[in-house]
């Protein structure tokens, strides 16, 4: 079986032995990923396209977000955007690409390669430290931005979006082990992993 569809396995937690939970951990498929890219040069052509497509002002630099009407816009690189949608939107390439010609940029659809882990609770940061060599505290990774990183050469998104709880983008191929990673560095604290079996969860 695939890493990116494991099998459900329900509601699992695995509590410290003084009953305390205090990391949770809940996967979803995401119904809308577009990558927005271009090249050396472009960049400001492609912000003002985005910024007509999408009604909304992109982020400036590599690391910020933005809420469009259309989902979260994310500066994922010096010259890409990744939007990330709240719903399946089978026209979106198209509707971008009427904004954004092939002189411009390039619009891709990446919904089928990418899932959303959710990571919250007191702990969700000493959990995540374990694995990514990030400073945490809130004067280095504020509420809003998001960190390009990884562990064992798989990249990773790692989004902030409290001071407890985060939500990290995975290539679908290894979701499956990524969080059975995530669920081992958080059973110190006590651990609830959330899997229904339900079309959009993939653990």
């Amino acid at each position: 079986m695939s890493d990116a569809t494991p099998p459900a396995s329900g509601h699992t937690v695995h509590p410290t032995h003084q009953g305390l939970v205090q990391v949770h951990i809940t996967a979803q498929r995401l119904p809308s990923v577009t990558l927005i890219s271009t090249w050396g040069g472009g960049i400001e052509a492609l912000a003002q396209a985005v910024h007509r497509a999408l009604g909304c002002t992109p982020p400036a630099r590599t690391g910020e977000t933005a809420e469009c009407a259309q989902g979260l816009l994310m500066r994922s690189g010096p010259l890409e955007f990744m939007l990330i949608g709240a719903q399946a939107a089978p026209d979106r390439v198209a509707q971008l690409r009427a904004h954004i010609p092939a002189d411009t940029g390039s619009v891709l659809d990446l919904s089928h390669a990418r899932v959303r882990v959710r990571v919250q609770g007191v702990k969700a940061a000493d959990a995540l430290s374990k694995l990514y060599a990030l400073d945490f505290r809130p004067a280095a990774f504020a509420v809003g931005d998001f960190k390009l990183t990884g562990h064992h050469h798989i990249p990773c998104t790692l989004h902030r979006l409290d001071a407890h709880s985060f939500d990290l983008y995975f290539l679908s191929t290894y979701a499956h082990g990524q969080i059975a990673a995530l669920a081992d560095a958080a059973l110190e604290y006590g651990v609830a992993v959330d899997g229904h079996g339900t079309t959009d969860q993939v653990y």
